[in-house]
């Protein structure tokens, strides 16, 4: 195996894939200034880099803000991420906030403190971006936590509900996007080995074993092992949704639906079997498709295509 070869590819498909969500879901404009949210994770690592070589290439113009939440967590290596970002020369700031102390005060021993944590996480960080004038936040989600949220809200919260690549925040005040939607987390793993990034390890979240996101996630894995390619398929059907056959009502009459005597695409042949479309023909519908040709301004679209 050509090791060079490999690294190179593993490049382009990280570019290739954040490319493709930003356009796919208009996440970046001219003249955006985003404020990118770094923990110190693989994740938000990757993300960062990435981001950077699009902005090299992109035909337009944006700012990058890197904005680090530092907890106060016992063991912090406060010196690490200042070192490696003013290395980059990238502008940056460095939020304190004691958050760690309030989560161990209100949480229960033995109890998970994800929730609790992401909502005084998202507060501030939403305030800081007001503060230095960001049009965007970017988070370092990828491809298997929006996965992982899908099954979560489905097997624990009775809801159909994942984690969308771009929305508007709770106060309506900004808008919060994930430009890693389409990458998998095996590929920012690789990345982040390759890269050699300072990881700093979460002592709240990732100290706690017993977390049913890190259950669905080995589920996941496991599953990806076991049968290769359900979990592009998976994620296609995120993007591929028939309301006429799911249940709510919301979404679509039920209680107003008649017979028209007009054939219907949404009729009962849906059920019929349809052959699978290959993960690699959806991505590359996803990518060719009109939405990358036409819902993004025209000056965004060759993001995607930069190498």
């Amino acid at each position: 195996m050509n090791i060079d070869l490999e690294n190179h590819k593993l490049e382009k498909r990280l570019c290739r894939e954040v490319g493709r969500a930003i356009v796919d879901y208009n996440m970046i404009e001219e003249g955006d200034r985003v404020m990118v949210c770094l923990s110190g994770g693989k994740d938000s690592y990757g993300m960062l880099d990435i981001l950077q070589k699009l902005q090299a290439r992109a035909p337009i113009r944006f700012e990058l803000i890197v904005v680090n939440l530092d907890q106060k967590q016992p063991g912090f290596p406060a010196d690490v991420l200042p070192a490696y970002l003013t290395k980059l020369g990238v502008k940056f700031h460095i939020e304190n906030q004691d958050t760690y102390s309030i989560v161990k005060r209100v949480i229960p021993e033995g109890k998970t403190m994800c929730s609790l944590c992401s909502r005084l996480r998202r507060g501030i960080l939403y305030r800081v971006a007001g503060e230095l004038g960001a049009t965007k936040i970017a988070l370092g989600h990828h491809r298997d936590d929006i996965l992982q949220t899908l099954l979560l809200n489905m097997f624990f919260g009775a809801r159909l509900k994942g984690m969308p690549p771009k929305l508007v925040s709770d106060d309506g005040q900004h808008v919060v996007i994930r430009p890693m939607a389409y990458v998998a987390e095996k590929d920012l793993a690789r990345w982040a080995e390759l890269r050699e990034f300072p990881i700093i390890p979460c002592t709240l979240c990732g100290s706690q074993d017993n977390l049913q996101r890190k259950q669905v996630g080995q589920m996941l894995q496991d599953w990806e092992k076991r049968f290769p390619g359900r979990i592009e398929n998976m994620f296609s059907a995120l993007q591929n949704i028939v309301p006429s056959h799911l249940m709510d009502r919301n979404l679509f009459p039920f209680e107003t639906l008649r017979a028209t005597g007009v054939a219907s695409e949404d009729g009962d042949k849906a059920f019929d079997e349809e052959p699978v479309p290959s993960p690699a023909a959806t991505a590359d519908a996803a990518g060719n498709g009109s939405r990358g040709n036409a819902s993004g301004p025209a000056a965004v679209i060759p993001i995607a295509a930069a190498h």
